[in-house]
């Protein structure tokens, strides 16, 4: 059993429709998945898709490259959809400085706004964080120490930080998911911040329709190929790829509560 714990299924895939795509994934062994929200425009969408399968939940946030398109009351309207019963985080949010579409201070506003959400609603958040370690370490940790004991903080999604900021992450109670990059050539750091980082504390995912693993790479990303990616993290690890199946499938159980 493997679950993906963020894929974006409202994107485009033709020529496969939104339930091949399922139905494919389930041939490979992956139960559920997590379709992610990004914006507010395709709220929708990702919405529909979840209410349409058993086992595809969803998220709902605003992405930081989208921080600068956030108006007045569209907190409001994230706090609304959060209600939904299949919406289990508050997400994808976070930091970018690779590409900043968005200056920095408004984006670590909008993030601030939005973690708070996550707190009130009672909901794990799904970070986003390229390229600013610091500033994202700062306001985890502000976060985290809002939470009532016990509360589980989020995930750092599709981790390429460096050792020291995953394991800060993980000192402060985040779960790290690791997609496709892991098996890339040129990723040989990251390979070892999953040898390093505890199995009871890691997820798989696939990003879809982006960074395809190997052997897959060149072709759109699929949630069926996050298989090759726990196979490939089980491999590092040295580990029985079942108990890997097992115990990451039961981290994104406990987190988004399937």
């Amino acid at each position: 059993m493997w679950i993906d714990s963020h894929c974006h299924l409202n994107y485009d895939y033709a020529p496969k429709s939104i339930e091949d795509l399922v139905r494919e994934a389930a041939s490979e062994g992956v139960t559920h998945l997590m379709t992610i929200g990004t914006d507010l425009d395709s709220l929708p969408k990702v919405v529909e898709i979840s209410e349409r399968f058993p086992n595809v939940h969803h998220t709902v946030g605003v992405h930081p490259h989208d921080a600068v398109k956030i108006s007045e009351g569209d907190i409001d309207r994230l706090r609304e959809a959060a209600k939904h019963p299949k919406c289990r985080a508050i997400g994808e949010i976070g930091l970018d400085t690779h590409y900043e579409h968005s200056p920095l201070d408004v984006q670590i506003t909008q993030l601030r706004q939005q973690l708070d959400l996550a707190v009130e609603c009672g909901l794990p958040v799904i970070i986003h964080s390229r390229e600013a370690e610091k500033e994202m370490l700062e306001e985890l940790t502000r976060y985290a120490a809002s939470l009532s004991p016990g509360a589980v903080p989020g995930i750092i999604h599709c981790f390429t930080g460096t050792l020291e900021f995953g394991q800060a992450c993980l000192d402060l109670g985040f779960y790290i998911s690791f997609s496709g990059i892991l098996t890339f050539k040129n990723a040989e750091s990251l390979r070892e911040c999953a040898k390093a980082f505890p199995l009871e504390r890691l997820l798989v995912e696939t990003d879809a329709p982006y960074l395809a693993p190997v052997p897959f790479r060149g072709k759109k990303c699929e949630p069926r190929m996050v298989k090759q990616t726990g196979l490939y993290l089980a491999e590092l690890k040295g580990l029985d790829p079942a108990e890997v199946a097992r115990i990451t499938s039961e981290n994104a159980c406990r987190i988004f509560r399937i």
